[in-house]
């Protein structure tokens, strides 16, 4: 009895180290291309709310008299950035399930195509945030 016990606890040690191993080596792994492109999304979404605040900021400003439509040009540049967001993530949603998404199942030949078109949309999407964001702050700030 006292060896059966000594070899449970054994395979139960060898199997505690092995999953240790391969825990530790999934973190030295550099992320997949859907961790990349989730990781960018999630760098650009919170400042969705940034964008929100900078159209009512720039609303206050704009003069109903004057023909000067540096205002507007720049509400319109955070509306279409906003909508690039909104539209890249719904088109994503319709490429790909939770389970590819958040738990890095395996993808088709098809579907990995789509993965590099809509990582190279979601960079599109993060230059134009930023642009517009950048350009209306600077416009907040004369």
């Amino acid at each position: 009895m006292k060896k059966l016990t000594y070899i449970v606890m054994a395979a139960l040690l060898l199997a505690i180290a092995s999953c240790k191993e391969k825990k530790e080596a999934a973190e030295t792994e550099s992320p997949s291309q859907m961790e990349q492109v989730m990781a960018v999304h999630d760098e650009v979404m919170p400042k969705m709310n940034n964008i929100n605040s900078l159209i009512s900021k720039l609303e206050a400003k704009i003069d109903p008299e004057s023909a000067d439509t540096t205002y507007q040009d720049a509400i319109r540049d955070l509306k279409d950035a906003n909508k690039s967001m909104m539209d890249w993530m719904m088109e994503f949603g319709n490429h790909f399930n939770s389970g590819e998404i958040m738990n890095g199942e395996p993808l088709s030949e098809e579907k990995k195509q789509l993965l590099n078109e809509d990582q190279a949309k979601m960079n599109e999407v993060k230059e134009k945030m930023n642009g517009s964001i950048e350009r209306a702050e600077a416009l907040l700030q004369n």
